[in-house]
């Protein structure tokens, strides 16, 4: 069979039996296509001919082209993924992929932000605007549940359920969780949906949307980002935040504390235990004071 067949049903075969995201989908399919144009560039080689070898070539291609290790290894994860698929679907006798090792990765310590710095961050919002008290409800929702910023402005009305201090999530390939959510979280959600967003007017269709912005619609990643950077760049505060430095926030605060592990993972929505570990990093002064008070030789 040629390429755009078996991407065809490769693809059909994501949604439908691994039910992943049209976005994760669409990031697999771009992937293949790589390996694609490789191959057509390479001798014309159809999915069912390609070998180990020919794959440690295109891995080493992208290499070459200033790929990082982190995308070289999602590119894998995807040609294993279809290459299992045509396996079972075509009765692929040899699967090329099966033994192929990814680049090993570096896990870097995710930026995090200080209890005074998200403090600082969330004093910085000025309460005269329109749209300051929305603004508040999104940075406490956000260090309050650890959500990803997509979960976040996806978040709907019909999600909330406040009265029990939980709200429902949908995150990566559309599974859904239940996250707690805090005191100050809820204050200022009930605050903008009763005497903020009610002033609003909401585009039609878009009425079960927590956040929206001036003109009725959700509120886009960007904007999440650009109202973030905005509150940084009135503190003066010298590191790189987004969205995600909230996310991480929220889980090393939880660790740092004493949250149990297994929980963090539960909340962040995480498949693997692995992912969350990286969030176990401690502070270094909080090391030292450690050494200094348990260690016979310090």
């Amino acid at each position: 069979m040629n390429w755009s067949t078996l991407l065809t049903g490769f693809k059909s075969y994501l949604l439908l039996e691994r039910g992943m995201s049209q976005n994760t989908i669409e990031a697999y399919i771009r992937d293949i296509g790589k390996l694609q144009s490789f191959c057509d560039s390479t001798g014309g080689h159809l999915p069912g001919s390609v070998s180990t070898d020919d794959l440690r070539l295109f891995l080493g291609w992208l290499n070459e082209l200033g790929m990082l290790a982190s995308s070289q290894a999602r590119v894998l994860s995807a040609i294993k993924t279809f290459y299992q698929y045509l396996v079972m679907e075509t009765g692929l006798e040899h699967n090329p992929a099966a033994l192929m090792e990814g680049p090993r990765l570096s896990r870097n310590i995710p930026d995090t932000l200080s209890v005074p710095e998200i403090q600082a961050l969330i004093n910085a919002i000025d309460h005269s605007k329109s749209e300051g008290m929305r603004n508040r409800a999104i940075l406490e929702v956000m260090y309050g549940c650890g959500l990803r910023v997509s979960e976040l402005i996806t978040l709907k009305r019909s999600d909330l359920f406040l009265d029990i201090e939980y709200i429902k999530v949908i995150g990566k390939g559309d599974k859904q969780r239940l996250v707690p959510i805090g005191g100050e979280a809820i204050k200022y959600l009930n605050i903008y949906l009763n005497e903020s967003r009610i002033h609003q007017s909401v585009k039609p269709g878009f009425e079960d949307y927590v956040f929206l912005n001036r003109r009725g619609s959700p509120l886009s990643r960007v904007m999440i980002f650009l109202i973030i950077k905005d509150l940084a760049k009135k503190i003066g505060l010298r590191k790189d935040v987004s969205p995600h430095t909230f996310r991480h926030s929220f889980a090393t605060h939880l660790i740092e504390g004493g949250a149990d592990l297994r929980a963090v993972q539960d909340m962040l929505g995480h498949e693997s235990i692995t992912t969350t570990e990286i969030y176990t990093h401690l502070d270094k002064a909080y090391l030292k004071d450690m050494i200094r008070q348990y260690h016979p030789r310090s």
